[in-house]
Parts: structure tokens; sequence; C-alpha cells
């Protein structure tokens, strides 16, 4: 069950095995069902959550309903909401399951306790942390400067089998166009062979 947290970690810092094993202590596996909610607006999030295996999106909801996809997790990445999950305050994110998950959780106190035992994975979340914000910058340019064919590309660059896992509407939604346009340029790159 901690196969794809333990490479994950591996990519940022080496642990040694008693430190795995002490790593794995803090960590509460969960099986998740489609269409269960990890987290609801309103709620604090109390956890955040690393994907083993399945999908699973963060979204918030305008005042009409409509839901502005901000993330999908698959395999081997981190969700949560990070502003409530540290302050404590309410969240203004939904996060439910995309296909049957299962994920490893880990709460604000166990993940403090975890940095004081294992020193190495501090090191290890701050790594998390600058590569999320970069990634945050890098997405806000590209919805202010790309056409939406290129962060469509740039899209299915990042998660490869997501076309095949996710609905068309959700990632339309992320992409912050309509599900027709979405539809349009997938229909104009097959036919260039671009995909």
């Amino acid at each position: 069950m901690y196969q794809v947290l333990l490479e994950s970690i591996h990519t940022k810092v080496h642990l040694t095995e008693a430190e795995q094993q002490l790593c794995q202590s803090f960590f509460v596996p969960e099986t998740l069902h489609r269409r269960q909610f990890l987290l609801q607006e309103g709620d604090v999030c109390r956890h955040i959550a690393f994907v083993e295996s399945g999908v699973l999106r963060s979204y918030t909801l305008d005042a009409k309903g409509g839901e502005h996809v901000v993330q999908f997790a698959l395999e081997g990445w981190w969700i949560s909401d990070n502003y409530s999950f540290l302050t404590g305050e309410p969240s203004t994110f939904n996060i439910d399951v995309l296909e049957d998950s299962a994920v490893l959780l880990l709460t604000k106190d166990a993940m403090d306790e975890l940095v004081l035992q294992v020193p190495k994975m501090e090191r290890y979340f701050r790594l998390l942390m600058q590569n999320s914000l970069i990634a945050l910058q890098r997405r806000l340019v590209s919805s202010l400067s790309n056409t939406a064919e290129e962060k469509y590309l740039k899209l299915i660059q990042t998660y490869p089998t997501i076309v095949q896992r996710v609905p068309q509407h959700m990632i339309a939604s992320y992409l912050g166009i309509t599900p027709e346009t979405l539809s349009r340029i997938r229909r104009q790159l097959a036919t260039q062979h671009r995909l």
C-alpha cells in the first residue's frame, strides 16, 4: 500500500529502512469509492492525501452552481486544501473521488510529529511546496496567455492518461473552456495526428 508514496519520497530524499517504517506509521490508509467526498466546502481540511491509486479532483462551485476544477490527483500526487489544512479555516474547495481510489491520509499533528522524528521529511515537504508553488504560477501564466489548444496539450503532457479516466466536461472545466471548445480542439488535433 505504501509503495507509490515511498517511490515519491525517494525522488527527493533517501530514507533508511527504519525511517521508511516510521514514516509509514504516520499515514492512515483509506479506500475511497467513486463519487465519495474527501472534503466538502465549509468543512475544515483535516488531512492531506497522497493518492496510491485512483483519481480525485479538487473544485469550487460558483454562485450559479458551476464547477471550476482546480486540480486532478492521480497516482503519486498529493491533494488537499492547503490553506484550510494549515490554518484550520473552513475550506472553499470540494475534493471528490472520480474512480475508486486508495489514499494515504496525514493529519497536521501527524505531519508535525513526522518531521520531528524523520527530519528528512521536512525537506521532502518543503520541496513539494516549492514545486506546488511553481506549478501554480505556471498554470496562472498559462491560463492568461496560452490558447485553449496549448493548455490542452500541456494537460495531456502532465496527465497522459487523463482523457481515458476523467469526463470531458471536467477536463474542460479545468482548462477554463467549454466542453464544445474542447471537443473541437480534440477533433482538430486528431485530424492533425497530434494525439
